[in-house]
């Protein structure tokens, strides 16, 4: 096997069975994540529902502590995804040792996927090429800057966004690079603009609007299990004389949406599939998995009708026995979701 470009990571894994080992490499955040995630998923498509993370990085880490991992059996499924997080790249001597053996005779019941955040031509080493040779090498370059603008195109296109030539010129220069903050920036617009076409003037518009941008992270901060931002938020919010029910709307369609593929797990099905009926990208999936091993599918069954309760609470019609401070009620209901031991606030 050999070096394989990222746009054709796609075509690769649909075109059979998995490759037992993989290496994703590169500077660029986004698109190794993704590369990564889109790994994890055919994994899962095929099967290999066990997952194992090694984060191998820095001095003290034991590679022994790997080795041992390959030649232990599977606990769960006939075959497993052991992950081995190497932000820096450089295994050294012994970890370098370990990922090489493992390629000249890998188990049968093994899929291993390394990660790394810095690359560069001198990282390459024996043990990458003996990945490339049982697997895949796929690394992520940056984005030069010549071609920002049509990443940034391609980018918003795919979501079913319609970026204007100039509104797409206009998120580059704003964005400065920063291919993640970008995509940030293109999933808040899906969600603003919908299917409306978005030149520079609307552009400008949906960008001003930092309240409806704030509720987007603050749904984000609670699902991720981020109380504490989840208060800051709120807090700001509050102070900058936003009104609860500008807020709502958000917070509601992510609880149902969350609640959806809590039923959908909870029922047997295939979270990946799921993912997919409700159209939801892979660089929100991690968000959605880390909320949904929070809570089980009734008490997100519950969120998502607390949320109707402090909409009620908002409008002056409380319901009987509930606080008559939304802001009040509003953060008690994102603590829970993002807190487990806070769970029992909306309980009853």
């Amino acid at each position: 096997m050999q070096d394989l470009k990222p746009e054709r990571l796609a075509a690769q894994l649909e075109a059979g069975p998995l490759a037992q080992a993989w290496l994703v490499a590169g500077t660029e955040t986004l698109l190794v994540l993704e590369a990564a995630d889109a790994i994890r998923a055919a994994a899962r498509a095929q099967g290999i529902t066990e997952r194992e993370v090694h984060d191998a990085d820095g001095r003290d880490y034991d590679w022994s502590v790997l080795s041992a991992s390959f030649r232990a059996p599977s606990l769960f499924s006939p075959r497993r995804l052991v992950e081995v997080r190497l932000p820096s790249g450089k295994p050294g001597k012994d970890g370098a040792k370990v990922l090489s053996e493992f390629c000249a005779d890998p188990p049968p019941d093994v899929v291993l996927l390394v990660t790394t955040s810095d690359w560069s031509r001198s990282h390459a080493g024996k043990w990458s090429e003996a990945i490339g040779k049982l697997g895949h090498v796929v690394v992520v370059w940056p984005v030069k800057p010549h071609e920002h603008q049509d990443w940034i195109e391609r980018r918003a296109r795919s979501r079913g966004l319609r970026l204007g030539g100039d509104a797409v010129r206009m998120l580059a220069e704003r964005m400065e690079g920063n291919l993640l903050a970008a995509n940030q920036e293109i999933d808040k617009l899906v969600l603003l603009a919908g299917d409306e076409p978005v030149d520079a003037a609307r552009l400008e518009t949906l960008v001003a609007d930092a309240a409806r941008f704030d509720v987007f992270r603050l749904c984000d901060a609670a699902l991720n299990g981020d109380a504490p931002q989840v208060s800051r938020m709120l807090g700001g919010l509050r102070a900058e004389g936003q009104v609860v029910p500008a807020l709502l709307g958000m917070v509601s369609r992510e609880l149902q949406v969350t609640a959806g593929l809590a039923r959908a797990q909870a029922g047997g099905g295939s979270l990946a599939a799921a993912f997919k009926a409700q159209r939801i990208w892979a660089s929100k999936e991690a968000v959605y998995r880390r909320a949904l091993s929070r809570h089980d599918a009734a008490r997100w069954e519950r969120f998502a009708v607390e949320a109707g309760r402090v909409d009620r609470t908002s409008k002056g019609r409380p319901p009987q026995g509930a606080t008559d401070d939304a802001w009040q009620a509003l953060e008690r209901l994102l603590l829970a979701v993002a807190e487990p031991r806070a769970a029992v606030l909306v309980d009853g």
